[in-house]
């Protein structure tokens, strides 16, 4: 039986391990213990673990800027996949976001990962082709 619930710091390493596991995450300096303790704390209660007998098997991370959420990172060990644990994750980050009056929701899919871009279209989310993302880092702090 798969329990979903609320990541905190403690899941930390274990979700660091569940990234490195699985293609197509990619993983930053922003993904930091300290860069996670901020965003955890700024988004209380909305980022989510799915845990198994034998430990983590999924994770997502949710937060927003007061009008749009954001999930980030949602992943599900293959071999734990078409379980409906991913929708799970989802579901959860989707009703947190509502809790806070925010409506409409993004998230990134590095163009090289073409199943989760496929998992994303079949599941009714709409590709942005109106925008293009423009990013800034200070100097010193690429990989951030």
């Amino acid at each position: 039986m798969i329990k979903i619930r609320t990541m905190t710091l403690d899941d930390y390493d274990k979700v660091i391990d569940l990234m490195r596991q699985t293609p197509g995450i990619s993983l930053r300096d922003a993904d930091s213990r300290e860069a996670t303790m901020r965003y955890l704390q700024r988004n209380p209660g909305m980022s989510f673990v799915a845990e198994a007998e034998s430990g983590l098997c999924g994770c997502v991370m949710c937060g927003h800027d007061g009008r749009r959420g954001y999930l980030q990172h949602l992943l599900v060990l293959p071999q734990f996949r078409r379980q409906g644990i991913g929708d799970a994750l989802v579901r959860r980050c989707l009703a947190s976001l509502e809790e806070q009056g925010v409506h409409k929701c993004h998230l990134d899919v590095l163009k090289t990962n073409e199943s989760a871009a496929r998992h994303w279209h079949n599941r009714g989310w709409q590709l942005r082709r109106d925008i293009d993302r423009y990013s800034f880092t200070r100097p010193g702090n690429e990989n951030a």
